[in-house]
């Protein structure tokens, strides 16, 4: 019987490559090493090489792909909107706040008015007694106020009637204004003096249409869902010259309302001294539409509408 081999393992051969020609290079050396074989497996080599490799470096990751236009365009929209919304937020707030502050009143509940001289405390006194006025303060379906003592001071001088054209030699004193309840009528006493005129001596039409613009609108308000409106239409007819530095009338009344419309008639007449018959100056019919957003707007006009 043949004796059983010694070893599962063949041999193991170091082969030594012969050198190559001298070379800037480094003289590459390769072992053989036979692995180990079970009986029956044929001889296996691998070969390994003494050569240093180069370090591997991570390769870097690729660049993200590009936004697209659509969606720069939706970021800046987005941006833009957000700081107008809080913009407009804080320019509200503060406005609010500014007509929300009550001014001081005497002690028929009217603000307190300091004219700015003599001959406007006297227009002043004049208006407060004429006997137009003391008849419709005496009538219980009235109710008296000065609207432009009710806007602050600070918005007073930004605006056209309460600000720029009210003063000496302009709209002297606030105008006294009764209103009927419910919004059916309205009565406003005024005193226009000398530098409103367009021709010399007569006040201009202009002014004659921004006093029945804003009376109509001061009329009709209470009668709207939301008691605020802008002007839709507006018909003037002029009568008559309407001479400077003195006393006027203007008559408001609320002939038809449904809905968000209002419709309103009136007139500027003279305010005569001594119980004639007044002049009428100048006609106007108005149609007024409350916007579908008033209910966001009317604290904002509720001081200069009371």
């Amino acid at each position: 019987m043949r004796p059983p081999p010694s070893s599962f393992f063949s041999s193991s051969d170091i082969l030594l490559l012969p050198r190559s020609k001298p070379s800037s290079r480094l003289l590459t050396q390769r072992l053989s090493v036979t692995s180990p074989r079970r009986l029956g497996q044929p001889f296996t080599r691998r070969t390994y090489s003494t050569e240093p490799t180069a370090p591997v470096h991570p390769s870097p990751p690729p660049p993200p792909p590009p936004r697209s236009r659509l969606r720069r365009i939706a970021g800046f929209t987005t941006i833009a909107i957000l700081a107008f919304t809080a913009g407009l937020t804080y320019q509200t707030s503060k406005t609010v706040s500014l007509l929300m502050a009550a001014p001081p009143a005497t002690a028929d509940g009217l603000p307190v008015y300091t004219p700015t001289d003599e001959i406007a405390a006297e227009i002043n006194v004049k208006l407060r007694t004429y006997p137009e006025a003391e008849r419709l303060r005496a009538n219980p379906d009235f109710k008296e106020a000065r609207p432009h003592l009710n806007i602050p001071e600070a918005m007073r001088e930004r605006m056209l009637t309460a600000g720029a054209l009210s003063g000496p030699n302009k709209i002297v004193v606030p105008p006294y204004v009764f209103s009927e309840r419910g919004g059916k009528s309205m009565v406003s006493l005024m005193y226009l003096g000398s530098d409103v005129c367009g021709h010399q001596g007569i006040v201009h039409g202009g002014l004659l249409a921004t006093l029945l613009d804003e009376g109509f609108a001061r009329c009709c308000f209470p009668a709207m869902p939301n008691k605020v409106g802008v002007t839709a239409n507006l018909n003037i007819d002029y009568r008559a010259p309407a001479l400077a530095n003195n006393y006027f009338a203007l008559r408001a009344e609320t002939v038809r309302q449904e809905g968000r419309k209002a419709w309103v008639e009136g007139r500027i007449e003279t305010l005569p001294e001594d119980g004639s018959e007044p002049v009428v100056l100048v006609e106007a019919k108005a149609l007024f539409i409350e916007p579908k957003q008033a209910a966001a707007m009317a604290h904002l006009y509720r001081g200069a509408t009371e």
